[in-house]
Formats: structure tokens, sequence, C-alpha cells
């Protein structure tokens, strides 16, 4: 018996250590020290120390330089067809007019646009354009109409066709007509390319403007619902500098009256925003960033020339009031 208790009371002794002094040392260790970690740390706060660097406010001017200089490119692309003219233009207007239409049925692909009409058209309402008249355009603009039900009525398209007649319209109308107006006006006797230089002048002018002015000193904004970063005072920039821009470059012809330059730059420069804000309208309401990567970090070829497409038809129309 005695043997029994005393390897009993051995067995106690050999066990009891281990849970009763160890392991409430391993608690300490493993709780008390990040304690004090934390109260140094507040400690050396409380006493004043030092304290995060405020993040840099970002400047504007190093994004508008990068957008000047993506442009160069294609300002020089834009003079060199402007002065060749006729069916060289035209030809690169049918190219504009397919990138283009590219970008939008990517864009709308949900509504499963037609796109064999939609190609057709514009490229058909440039050409007419360019051997005929505005009834030549209008003309094609309607024949549009029973070539999108004879692929509308297709099985596949069955489903859903009035969306996807009424996407594919609006792509013709967006990108067709514009192109067809630019072909008007680059056609204009003796003057239509600078004209038309002038207006594209004055639409990068505005553009590039509001964008420096509204990052400077934009703090109202313009239309937060439809695209955020715009604002009133780069609103306000824009038109002045634009108008004052197609205003400088009718300086140089002295068949462009100083008064006409300030009504025909007055006017793009006015209408230039709109075409950008309804570009935005559309990539808001499909959920879109940028209409495609062309031009890479700055968007696609309709992010370039969303305000081209209204500023091309009022320069027109109002090339043809004033100076002929």
């Amino acid at each position: 018996m005695s043997d029994f208790f005393e390897e009993e009371m051995f067995e106690e002794r050999q066990a009891e250590p281990e849970p009763v002094e160890e392991a409430p040392r391993r608690r300490r260790r493993g709780g008390d020290e990040p304690r004090r970690r934390v109260k140094r740390r507040g400690r050396k706060k409380a006493r004043g120390g030092a304290k995060p660097p405020k993040p840099k406010r970002r400047r504007g001017g190093g994004e508008t330089v990068k957008r000047i200089l993506i442009a160069i490119p294609a300002i020089i692309f834009a003079i060199a067809i402007t002065v060749a003219g006729n069916w060289v233009f035209a030809a690169a207007m049918i190219a504009i007019g397919i990138l283009c239409l590219r970008e939008y049925l990517e864009l709308t692909a949900t509504a499963r646009p037609l796109a064999i009409p939609a190609y057709a058209a514009v490229a058909a309402m440039v050409v007419a354009a360019h051997v005929g008249t505005s009834y030549s355009v209008l003309l094609v603009f309607v024949a549009s109409f029973p070539l999108l039900f004879a692929f509308g009525a297709d099985a596949r398209h069955r489903d859903g066709v009035t969306i996807s007649i009424a996407v594919t319209l609006l792509g013709i109308v967006w990108i067709g007509i514009p192109l067809a107006h630019a072909v008007f006006l680059r056609d204009l006797p003796s003057h239509g390319a600078a004209l038309l230089i002038d207006v594209l002048v004055g639409t990068f002018v505005t553009d590039t403007a509001a964008y420096a002015t509204g990052r400077m000193f934009g703090s109202h904004k313009l239309a937060p619902s439809i695209s955020p970063n715009k604002s009133v005072e780069g609103l306000i920039g824009g038109f002045v500098i634009g108008t004052m821009g197609f205003w400088f470059a009718g300086l140089y012809q002295n068949w462009l009256s100083g008064a006409d330059a300030l009504i025909i730059g007055a006017a793009v420069a006015a209408i230039a925003p709109v075409g950008d804000l309804f570009e935005s309208m559309l990539k808001r309401d499909l959920g879109k960033k940028d209409t495609g990567t062309i031009f890479g970090p700055h968007g696609g070829i309709l992010d370039r020339l969303d305000a081209v497409f209204f500023t091309v038809v009022v320069g027109y129309y109002l090339a043809v009031a004033l100076v002929y």
C-alpha cells in the first residue's frame, strides 16, 4: 500500500507543475507583451509623436500635358487627310466610322445591335455626302430602315428586335450624320479645308482648356449625375478660351471676318461640352468608364471624337450661313 501511495504521490508531483506553472507563463507571455506594446505606442502618440504625412494634392498639369501629347499625332493625321481632301478624306471618314461603330457595338452588345446594317449605312452616308447632296444622305438613311428590317427579321434577332433596331439607329445617327457633315464641310469650295481645321482647333482648345481650368479652379459641379468631374468653372474657361482659339485661327484667313470667327467660335465652344456630356450619359447608363482602349488610358476613339460629332455639324451650317 505504501508503495502504491508513494507511486501516486510521485505521479501527482510529476503531473502538477506542467499545467500550473508553465501554462500560465505562456498566457502571460502571449497576453501581456502585446498590451505593453500597444500602451507604449499609445503613449508615444499622446506625447505628440510623428503624424503620418498628409497626402499630396493631385495636380492636373501632368494629365493635361499627356492629353496634349496623345492628341498631337491625331491632329497631324487630321490635318493631313483634310489637306488631301477628295476620296482620301472620304475614305478616312469611312475608316473612322468603322472604328467608332465597333466601339459603340461593343458598348451596347447586350442589346444585340445589328452590326452589318450599321456599318453599311454609315459608309454609304459618307459616300453619298461626297458624291451627292444632303438629299442623297437622307435617302441612304431612309434606305437603312428596310435593311434593318431584313436583318432583324432573322430568327436570331427576333427576340428583343425593337431594342436592337433602336440601338442600331442611335449609332447610325450619332456617328454617320456627323461624319457626313464633316465631308460636307471639307467639300465646301475654296475654304472648306481651312474651316474644318478651324472647327477642329476650336473643339480641341475648348476641351483642353475646360479640363485644365476645371482641375485648377473647379469647385461647382456642372452635371454630377452624368459626369462628376466636370465643373462650371471648366465650362466657362473652355468656352472663353475655345472661342478665342477659333478667332485667333481666323486672324490668318482674310476671307473670314473677325465677327464671323467669333460667332462660329462661340457656337463651337458652346456645343462641344454638350457632345462630351452626351457620351458621358451613355457610358454611365451602360456602366462603362471608356468606350475603348485605342488611346490606352485615355480611352477609345469615341472618347476623343464625342465633341467633334456635335461641333462639325454646327460648324458646317454656320459656315454656309456666314461665309458662303
